[in-house]
Parts: structure tokens; C-alpha cells; sequence
């Protein structure tokens, strides 16, 4: 005679401590669970209204400038530690962990045009409307010590933009050309121009360091390469570009913040059309920064708000206003991925989170787990659309909604007038061009 014995495990079932929470056998068989789809999607859409409640992405304001912000860089080796230049010569070095000033220099007379840290974070450099270069200490001065400048190099013309080569004791300059400096010397180791025109900025690419791209007054978009004493190419678009912003994930790709209210992502072996054209700013975009994972970036415009665009996407996922915030001219997102700052003309630096429904702090494992899970959901439901519309609902300030209206409205009219002109044209005549395509006027190499 065979019998079967029931064998239990009481580790299964019995909690260890009164504490612990009961453990629930569970039998994963769809079968069993015909509403598990239901089921879900109610807890997708619950997830998603609840990150929308909880977006509180404001989290302080650095105050202590008095005057407009123009110019931010980020410690290499610190994170807590951001330094600021404003339009009045007065440079801050902040410190994020306890939000107030460490240390003020009087750097310049007249702006802060740009400013750029060491590779190594011992020093760093500053270009003003005073035509000098000043390189100075990262620590404050010991007691009874003035506070001087290291280097002070005094230039032919004024300096518009610096910034500092990511291994090397090299960094260039921008303004009536694009200068390339050692450290030690204080005349340029070589001078880079095409054309006539202002440069306004200027930046190494952190992956092949050897490469720069640099942004002149006459629509162009330069990249040049340090071992050659002249420019590799440069593209032409319908206006002028603010700045740019190589990605530092990919050695190729760079993003340009232009004065027709759009971003162009480009790559520098193909610059005939842009990857992507990323439109959503009312007015003209003054600066762009990379998150350090080289997956999103974030602009400031002079619209008064700031947004966060994912690089593959032509609309932004993201966008932070404040009533008193007022032309945003510098933004820079924090190595450490969480951070967004942004100064302004109104005299303040505005710390915001990059992840605005993000709870800050130490995290349980349960609640952990339970976010996972609820990213998940919303990945699995976001193109049904009660959740979509709630996920990419924004209030916006009055001035913007109206611009958005009005610039909808003068692209419908756009694409109706060529439609008519196809129309009545032969055929052939008028051809499609593809948005991309729109906006550059020329390559030349």
C-alpha cells in the first residue's frame, strides 16, 4: 500500500517575528486571475495621479547676487560645491548641502562673460568685460591673506566664453577668435578662426577631448580639432545659436540652443540634418546642459522657464517655472543626476529636482520595491489615454499658454499656404522638405 504524506514547510507560511508581515501564499497562473489586467490599469492611473500630486520639483533658491546671473560651472570633484558669475564682476562659490555662500570675489569690472573649473578642482578660471583671463584658488585665502588672483593674463579683445580641456593643463577662449592656452604661458599656443563674426562659446567634448565646438554670431555651428591649426567644418542654420552642449555618452552627438526657439541635437559626421529638432520654448533658448547619464538635457530660455527634453524625443517630458523667475540665462544639471540649477536675471540661483515627484532621503526597500512596480505600470499603460493625458498635463503661466496658442496657429497657417501652393503648382515644383531640413542653410568642410 502506497500513501501519500502532506509535507509542509513551516519557513513558507510562519512569520519569524510578530513584526514581520504575514506571508500570503500566491499562485502567479493567469489563468486564476482573470482581472489581473483591470487590475492594474486602475493602479497605473492611481500611480500616475499621485506622481502628479506629488511634483513639487522647488526646492530653494540661492540668494546673495546683486545682479543678474550670467554664468555658472560645476566643481569637478565636489558636488556640493557650484560656482556662479554675475553681471556686475562679482563671483560666489556656493555650497548645495547647506545652501548658502562659502566665498565672494570681486573678479571683474563689468560682466562675468564665462567660467570654467579645473579637471582637477584645485582652481578656476573667469573672462570678463575687462578683457583679462584670471585664474584663482578653489580655497578660500588663509587669515590675513588678500584675495588675488594665481594668473591674470590681459587680453587684445574681450573674452565672451572659456572652457577647460577635461585632461590636460589646456583651455580655450572665445570672443573675436577662438584662442587654445597651456596653463603656464601667457600668449595662445594657437588661434582658430573662420569668418569674421563674435564667437560666443565655446566647449571641449569630455569624450574625444581633443574636439571643440564653438557657436559665432553669424548663424555657423565651428568644430575644430586641437591637433590641426584649422577648423574642421561648420553648419550654417537659418538663425543664430546661443551655445552648445556635447553629450557625454556619445563622442558625436552635441546639442545647440538656438534663437528660433528650438534645440537641434546634431551628429558631427552627418551635419546636413539634425538627429532631432526638439520645439516646445516660446522665446529664444539661452543655454543647454547634459545629464551626466547623456539621456536627457535640460534648456533655459528667455520665455522664463526651463525644460527637460529625453535626447530621442522632440518634445520636452518636463517643464519648471516660478512666478518671480524671470529670463533664465544659465543652467547646469548636477553630476550627480538629481539636480537642476538655473540662474536667472533676477539676481537668484534656482535649485530644482531633475525627477519632480522624487521623494528625497533614505528609501525602505518596501518602498522601493513599490516604485519599481508602479514604473512599470505606468511604462505598460502610458499610451492609454486617460493616463497619457494625465502624465503629460502642465499648468503653464498665462504668456506661455498664449504663445503656444499663436505659434500652433502660424504653423497650421504655414503648412495650409504650401499645401495650396502644391496644390496649384505642376507637379514637382515644390517639393516636400522634411522639418529637419528646414533650418539648415548650408554645410561647408
Amino acid at each position: 500500500m502506497r500513501v501519500k504524506v502532506l509535507s509542509r514547510n513551516p519557513d513558507d507560511y510562519v512569520r519569524e517575528t510578530k513584526l514581520d508581515l504575514q506571508r500570503v501564499p500566491r499562485n502567479y497562473d493567469p489563468a486564476l486571475h482573470p482581472f489581473e489586467v483591470a487590475r492594474e490599469y486602475t493602479r497605473a492611473l492611481n500611480a500616475t495621479k499621485l506622481e502628479r500630486v506629488f511634483a513639487k520639483p522647488f526646492l530653494s533658491s540661492l540668494d546673495g547676487h546683486r545682479d543678474g546671473v550670467n554664468c555658472m560651472a560645476k566643481h569637478p570633484k565636489s558636488l556640493s560645491t557650484v560656482l556662479s558669475g554675475a553681471c556686475d564682476g562679482e563671483v560666489k562659490i556656493w555650497n548645495l548641502t547647506k545652501r548658502q555662500c562659502i566665498r565672494t570675489i570681486q573678479a571683474h569690472e563689468g560682466f562675468v562673460r564665462g567660467m570654467c573649473a579645473r579637471f582637477c578642482g584645485t582652481s578656476f578660471f573667469t573672462v570678463g568685460d575687462d578683457k583679462t583671463i584670471k585664474q584663482w584658488k578653489m580655497e578660500s585665502p588663509e587669515y590675513g591673506e588678500e584675495e588675488e588672483p594665481i594668473h591674470t593674463i590681459l587680453g587684445k579683445t574681450v573674452y565672451t566664453g572659456i572652457d577647460h580641456h577635461w585632461k590636460e593643463p589646456v583651455f580655450a577662449t572665445c570672443g573675436h577668435q577662438v584662442d587654445i592656452w597651456d596653463e603656464q604661458r601667457t600668449s595662445p599656443k594657437c588661434s582658430l578662426t573662420w569668418g569674421f563674426d563674435s564667437i560666443s562659446s565655446v566647449k571641449f567634448n569630455p569624450i574625444e577631448t581633443y574636439l571643440m565646438g564653438s557657436c559665432a554670431s553669424d548663424r555657423n555651428i565651428v568644430l575644430y580639432d586641437m591637433r590641426k591649426s584649422t577648423p574642421l567644418k561648420k553648419v550654417i542654420l537659418n538663425m543664430r545659436t546661443n551655445t552648445l552642449c556635447w553629450n557625454p555618452m556619445e563622442a558625436f552627438i552635441f546639442t545647440a540652443a538656438n534663437e528660433d526657439y528650438n534645440l537641434y541635437t546634431f551628429d558631427m559626421r552627418f551635419l546636413e540634418s539634425p538627429v532631432m529638432v526638439h520645439m516646445d520654448h516660446v522665446s529664444a533658448v539661452l543655454d543647454v546642459d547634459y545629464s551626466p547619464t547623456g539621456k536627457e538635457f535640460v534648456s533655459a530660455s528667455f520665455d522664463k522657464s526651463i525644460r527637460i527634453f529625453p535626447v530621442d524625443k522632440g518634445h520636452s517630458r518636463e517643464v519648471y517655472h516660478t512666478k518671480r523667475m524671470q529670463h533664465v540665462i544659465t543652467v547646469k544639471w548636477t553630476s550627480d543626476n538629481k539636480y537642476i540649477l538655473c540662474g536667472s536675471d533676477e539676481m537668484n540661483i534656482r535649485l530644482w529636482k531633475a525627477n519632480a515627484s522624487e521623494k528625497l532621503g533614505v528609501l525602505a526597500p518596501r518602498e522601493k520595491a513599490a516604485m519599481n512596480y508602479n514604473q512599470k505600470l505606468k511604462e505598460k499603460f502610458q499610451f492609454h489615454p486617460q493616463i497619457r493625458r494625465i502624465a503629460q498635463h502642465r499648468h503653464l503661466p498665462k504668456s506661455i499658454y498664449c504663445q503656444i496658442k499663436e505659434q500652433r496657429i502660424m504653423r497650421e497657417a504655414r503648412r495650409r499656404k504650401e499645401l495650396n501652393r502644391r496644390k496649384h503648382s505642376k507637379p514637382g515644383s515644390v517639393p516636400f522638405v522634411p522639418e529637419r531640413k528646414k533650418h539648415i542653410v548650408a554645410v561647408v568642410k
